[in-house]
């Protein structure tokens, strides 16, 4: 997968691009990351890539001229073609305008060839750029950043790690938080079939505990239940575990993720608990 980064600071990325999963990725070859400046492609003795917009108000926006020229200078095909799915290829404009980005956009990007990531700057980019030139605008949270740059990184790394061969263990993607479309634990017990280990994939939740060496710390002692050696007991204490820690800190989260029955009544018992004690 080819990565194209589109900023006025490309150093920026020499630090993030340099450890853990993306570098491996690049140096295996999962993934190559090409930056473009984009004060190259601008045509005055000053490299002037912002302006002040039309109608007045505070601050600068990027220009259209530089942004088209550089992301036209990449072979990447027409938007038509890119938009209708044709070509596995997309350009993205970072922006607090723009789509959420979540586990499954990020799932969607894996499946590209070539994602060309525009880093917005100042107050904003002119909007023909979003218009005529990106396929989306993608925001990585609401809140306001200084630049794309960030977000530009947060992406690399997300989609990096769905890649196959990017991770040592292929299943840990699949059991993350956020990440849906894998079998849940009360399904696996309504159907009678089993797993060969003693994880629980999160299935769109956050995560569940996880504890490792020593068994007590500082009078902490780890749950009896990950101790037995139970696998079932283990699924279904891991699976409790992720939906209290969702009902408790992202409950916007349950109102899309697909819940089996077991999985209401696992909620209606903690709701009722959370109610009595206050937490």
């Amino acid at each position: 997968m080819k990565f194209e980064i589109v900023t006025i600071f490309p150093d920026f990325f020499r630090g993030p691009l340099d450890y853990g999963i993306v570098r491996r990725a690049r140096e295996g070859e999962l993934i190559e990351v090409r930056l473009h400046d984009l004060r190259a492609f601008t045509k005055d003795r000053h490299r002037t890539v912002d302006d002040r917009p039309f109608g007045g108000g505070e601050g600068m926006v990027l220009k259209p001229e530089p942004l088209f020229e550089c992301v036209e200078s990449l072979g990447i095909a027409p938007a038509q073609e890119r938009r209708s799915g044709t070509v596995r290829q997309t350009v993205i404009l970072l922006s607090p305008q723009g789509q959420m980005f979540t586990q499954a956009v990020a799932q969607e990007l894996a499946a590209l060839e070539q994602i060309v990531i525009i880093c917005g700057r100042y107050e904003g980019v002119d909007e023909r750029v979003a218009e005529g030139l990106a396929d989306r605008e993608i925001s990585v949270g609401d809140f306001v950043l200084s630049g794309g740059e960030l977000g530009a990184a947060v992406i690399i790394d997300t989609v990096t790690r769905l890649l196959p061969g990017a991770l040592g263990n292929e299943a840990s993607a699949r059991q993350e938080s956020f990440t849906a479309g894998v079998q849940r634990e009360a399904e696996l017990a309504a159907d009678g079939t089993s797993v060969p280990d003693s994880t629980c994939a999160s299935g769109g939740l956050l995560d569940y505990p996880h504890y490792t060496r020593p068994a007590e710390f500082r009078g902490m002692a780890v749950p009896e239940v990950l101790m037995g050696g139970n696998h079932e007991q283990i699924r279904r204490w891991r699976r409790r575990k992720a939906l209290e820690k969702t009902l408790l800190n992202r409950p916007d989260l349950l109102k899309s993720e697909a819940l089996s029955d077991v999985d209401r009544k696992l909620l209606a018992e903690l709701a009722a608990t959370k109610e009595k004690t206050g937490h």
